[in-house]
């Protein structure tokens, strides 16, 4: 991992995006008092993604560390629980930070849901950190309390587009509002199967894929969407890197803003990666696909 870079690309970040953040502060009639805290918002960002990157499953033991292998790179570390309560006054430029990090749309998108469980099942009636903003969810692996993250990605694996909702939220609402700068065409799985939001997508260039129930009738289907939809388990992949490399999920969150701030953090160190899971289909994306339908013989 590679410190240095990191920083410098979140510090050139901050710098130009911390004093607009600040001059669209709303006042509350009081003066506060404006010090340089010993930490700066890019060294707080850096540790943040760091942590993501690295092998550590618990970040105190991460934060410790630091102050003994990374002491020249941060020699004004403030102890654990000073750097948990300053973790929220990074969330807006987090969320800026995230969005500038996004990639292109290149005609082929890929989009799906995936479950952030807060606690287990047996412990849903006791958690009282995220009760009234968290609810009970089903996906294909069963019963879930916690949070849905709706992802859009293109061929190469890079993010176009996310959103947070309740575990009960159905896939198809936050769909509109997630594809609103993209065109071409946009394959999910069944469930996103909707007469209207089909309409609405095709009425802005937006062509939705997906495979049809046993109860519909079967449509003729061009050969590179059913080759692309059977591609769709990238996404898959990308849920899986997510949770299982970048630790977005799991289940020791005391606070529903450090849970939104591990997320971020969990988000953007996978844009860092250097290698992701993509389709390899050049630089040209779906017409290299074409060419080579064409030039293939039967």
């Amino acid at each position: 991992m590679d410190w240095e870079r990191l920083f410098c690309d979140v510090d050139d970040f901050c710098l130009m995006a911390e004093p607009l953040f600040r001059r669209r502060l709303l006042a509350d009639g009081r003066r506060h008092r404006n010090r340089k805290g010993r930490l700066s918002a890019s060294e707080i960002i850096t540790i943040l993604i760091a942590f993501h990157q690295g092998n550590f499953r618990n970040f105190k033991h991460f934060y410790l560390m630091l102050g003994v292998s990374h002491s020249p790179e941060f020699p004004d570390l403030v102890s654990y629980q000073r750097f948990v309560e300053l973790m929220p006054s990074v969330l807006a430029l987090m969320c800026g930070y995230l969005k500038s990090r996004f990639g292109s749309c290149t005609g082929i998108s890929f989009i799906d849901s995936t479950a952030l469980a807060v606690c287990g099942n047996k412990r849903i009636e006791r958690n009282r950190v995220f009760r009234g903003i968290a609810h009970i969810g089903k996906t294909t692996m069963g019963w879930f309390f916690g949070f849905k993250l709706h992802l859009i990605i293109n061929e190469c694996g890079e993010l176009l587009a996310v959103q947070l909702t309740p575990g009960n939220a159905d896939d198809r609402h936050p769909a509109p509002g997630l594809t609103k700068k993209l065109v071409g065409k946009l394959f999910g799985d069944k469930g996103y199967i909707s007469a209207e939001l089909f309409e609405e997508l095709w009425s802005r260039g937006l062509q939705l894929v997906t495979h049809i129930r046993r109860n519909m009738k079967n449509v003729l289907m061009p050969l590179i969407d059913k080759i692309l939809l059977r591609k769709r388990s990238l996404i898959e992949t990308v849920n899986d890197q997510l949770k299982n490399i970048s630790q977005i999920e799991h289940t020791r969150h005391r606070s529903p803003t450090n849970f939104v701030v591990n997320l971020l953090a969990g988000l953007i160190a996978y844009t860092h990666q250097p290698k992701k899971p993509s389709l390899r289909l050049g630089p040209h994306g779906s017409d290299a696909l074409i060419n080579l339908l064409t030039t293939t013989p039967p």
